[in-house]
């Protein structure tokens, strides 16, 4: 199975902590690094992390609240020390470009690449990125600002070749790339193989979804139905329900919710307000809901399975 991870660089709420940072992941997918959010402190994470900086190309900013960009001009200023020359990609709501401008004339006016800015809208889902393996596609969400989470879908991979039989039915080579793609094949003699003799399934495709800072929100359940790993901020415990509300945040029962009625394989919960000195009662009020729950935590690594 080709890697699918996701790495958390910071899992803690607007004000890093000793021991949490503001939150920051990182998407590895065959080896290619997609960053999701960049709070304070995410470089230095990143070295932690062991991730190397030179494959990461994308970073996927949710909504302009610090917490989720600080980190990003000390990413942008470091990479240029490392003498990096592919371009650097960054997805947010719109503003985003017209705020770093500045800040990039002055401190990285003489950067080795190019950074490239793309801006989305969060009203309705968009798809943001495509390549020959992943679509990404935003999730919009509901906070104080206009904010979208994130889905990571993997594309179906085509059927594997059953080399006996292809070699038995001296399939030609020109259409293998067919039958892998589902086609059956006729002899010279005009006999039809089935294609479920000459292939076997591919491992079926994975999606993670990321929402991150929004209210308790069914609406997005269709979209994220049945991901193999859903992250969804848990930034409250009941307790302080008025306060999640008042806030436009969620509490663990929330994102216990969302991902027992979306069916999703596995929740991890996050972005932990720095009021708490133990996540062990978000676990708690959690696993009720939803079983399947897993708390992050900085350097944590997680497959998406």
């Amino acid at each position: 199975m080709e890697k699918f991870e996701v790495n958390i660089l910071g899992c803690g709420s607007a004000l890093p902590t000793m021991r949490h940072l503001s939150t920051c992941q990182v998407v590895n997918i065959r080896e290619k690094l997609f960053m999701i959010d960049c709070g304070e402190g995410a470089q230095l994470q990143l070295r932690r992390s062991k991730l190397k900086f030179s494959r990461l190309n994308h970073i996927f900013i949710s909504h302009l609240h610090g917490d989720h960009c600080y980190g990003l001009m000390g990413l942008i200023s470091t990479f240029g020390l490392l003498g990096r020359t592919a371009k650097l990609h960054i997805y947010s709501p719109a503003g985003l470009e017209e705020l770093l401008k500045p800040q990039l004339d002055f401190f990285c006016n003489k950067l080795t690449y190019e950074v490239v800015f793309h801006s989305f809208q969060t009203s309705s889902p968009e798809q943001i990125f495509e390549d020959k393996s992943l679509t990404i596609t935003t999730i919009p969400l509901r906070h104080r600002i206009p904010t979208a989470g994130f889905l990571f879908a993997e594309k179906q991979r085509p059927n594997h070749l059953i080399k006996d039989m292809i070699e038995f039915y001296k399939v030609p080579i020109v259409q293998l790339n067919d039958i892998k793609l589902g086609a059956d094949f006729v002899t010279a003699d005009g006999v039809v193989i089935p294609n479920n003799r000459l292939t076997f399934p591919s491992t079926p495709a994975r999606k993670y979804a990321y929402c991150s800072d929004t209210l308790y929100k069914e609406n997005n359940i269709p979209q994220i139905k049945g991901v193999n790993l859903l992250f969804h901020e848990a930034t409250f415990l009941e307790s302080e329900r008025a306060r999640a509300k008042e806030t436009n945040h969620s509490t663990a029962i929330d994102a216990a919710r969302i991902a027992a009625k979306a069916e999703v394989g596995e929740l991890l919960i996050g972005h932990f307000s720095a009021r708490y000195e133990d996540e062990t009662p978000f676990l708690e009020e959690a696993t009720p809901v939803f079983p399947n729950t897993i708390l992050a935590n900085e350097g944590l690594c997680i497959e998406v399975r």
